[in-house]
């Protein structure tokens, strides 16, 4: 929840533009606002209090110039171990020959 409070700008895919606070995001980048100006296409700017933006429908986030991305971008928490792969682990390795059960 790194951008929690950032006042951002959302391109939608159909050509809507979302200005305003972000509240929240989820997994899904679905992305919640306050304080939000909602421009659709070729329409005037109308004004809201608060809007969810399902995250596929999302085509870019234009973020403030005065956004530290370096330390945006650090991890915070130590992931571990994504894949499951241990000392024990068996891989398999596609070569000339074929594929091959190799413990790693």
């Amino acid at each position: 929840m790194k951008l929690n409070n950032e006042t951002v700008t959302i391109e939608l895919k159909n050509g809507t533009v979302v200005h305003g606070t972000i509240t929240g995001v989820d997994i899904s980048m679905n992305t919640h606002l306050k304080t939000v100006k909602l421009t659709l296409k070729g329409k005037n700017p109308v004004t809201l209090d608060h809007l969810s933006v399902r995250g596929n429908n999302i085509r870019y986030y234009i973020l403030p110039d005065s956004l530290n991305l370096e330390t945006l971008l650090v991890e915070d928490t130590p992931r571990g171990n994504l894949w499951g792969v241990g000392a024990d682990a068996v891989v398999a390795v596609v070569g000339a020959g074929g594929a091959e059960l190799c413990q790693q």
